[in-house]
């Protein structure tokens, strides 16, 4: 039995895969429909999902009562749901058919000044939206090299390097070298993409607020942006109603705006109240890894 069980992972794999690649061949409307119903459903039978959801939630005192909290769950729930499946759909379909889902751009000017200067520009997109469609809008038009941590689930890398390396878009492992990579994209002039809320690997980090709580915070971004002089956008991809596609939303932080993980968690926090239903609120933002614990507030 046990010389079975990598071959049946592997069928399930290969099954799973096939089902989900079935997502290429629909349109928009039709994607975030079935993610409705997805929501839905987990909302209403995934009891640990929703209570690690409520969770978060009340720390981040985003509504003033029970209602209010269990209406923005229930919002974030399908959002979640419906960026999940067009996450897939984005990675399996053409370029050339996911780019017109971009409805407006705004603040795209910003960046091409930014781009003139040669020293680079850094697009910072927490988890709102559809953090899909902004690199690989800007990839159809300009060289972008984009930070990414190779998931736990090896099935999922391929996806992940087609799905994304696309147009003028190379991806850098969240190490060293990719390091080095987004430095020397930044060097040449070029656009850098990181994910700025997403928890770092201890020693790569700092405790700072976020919503009132103590978060570890990357520190990366700032580093770089001294290092180079590059001009700091906070970017994400609103998800428009009944699939009607995206608006993508650039911001230009001052300079010193990230100087420290305080002072780029509240950028973070500036950038997710414009559309606080369309944040990943499920992903553990506080979780620890292996540093030291955080000073009181």
């Amino acid at each position: 039995m046990n010389k079975m069980k990598p071959l049946i992972k592997k069928v399930f794999t290969t099954f799973v895969v096939s089902c989900l690649k079935l997502l290429r061949f629909l349109p928009l409307p039709i994607i975030h429909g079935l993610g409705v119903v997805l929501g839905l459903i987990s909302f209403l039978f995934n009891k640990d999902h929703r209570d690690h959801a409520i969770r978060n939630l009340k720390q981040y005192n985003l509504t003033t009562n029970k209602t209010g909290l269990i209406g923005l769950l229930f919002k974030c729930t399908l959002e979640n749901s419906k960026g999940a499946l067009e996450t897939f759909a984005i990675w399996f379909k053409p370029q050339s058919q996911v780019i017109p889902w971009v409805k407006k751009v705004f603040g795209w000017s910003d960046v091409e000044k930014g781009l003139q200067s040669g020293k680079g520009v850094i697009f910072l997109t927490p988890h709102l939206g559809c953090f899909e469609i902004t690199s690989l809008y800007y990839g159809a038009r300009h060289p972008m090299t984009v930070l990414y941590r190779p998931p736990r689930q090896k099935w999922l890398l391929p996806l992940i390097t087609d799905g994304r390396e696309r147009g003028q878009i190379t991806l850098a492992p969240a190490n060293a070298q990719g390091v080095k990579q987004l430095l020397q994209a930044l060097k040449r002039g070029e656009a850098i993409g990181i994910l700025p809320d997403q928890a770092p690997l201890a020693g790569e980090g700092e405790w700072a607020p976020f919503f009132g709580h103590q978060a570890y915070t990357m520190t990366l971004a700032s580093k770089l942006a001294h290092k180079t002089g590059a001009q700091v956008f906070m970017a994400f991809g609103e998800r428009l109603s009944f699939g009607r596609g995206y608006n993508i939303h650039i911001r230009a932080v001052n300079a010193g705006g990230i100087d420290t993980p305080t002072l780029l968690n509240a950028e973070i926090e500036r950038t997710i109240q414009q559309c606080p239903a369309q944040y990943l609120w499920m992903y553990d933002r506080y979780k620890v890894r292996n540093q030291p614990p955080p000073p009181a507030l």
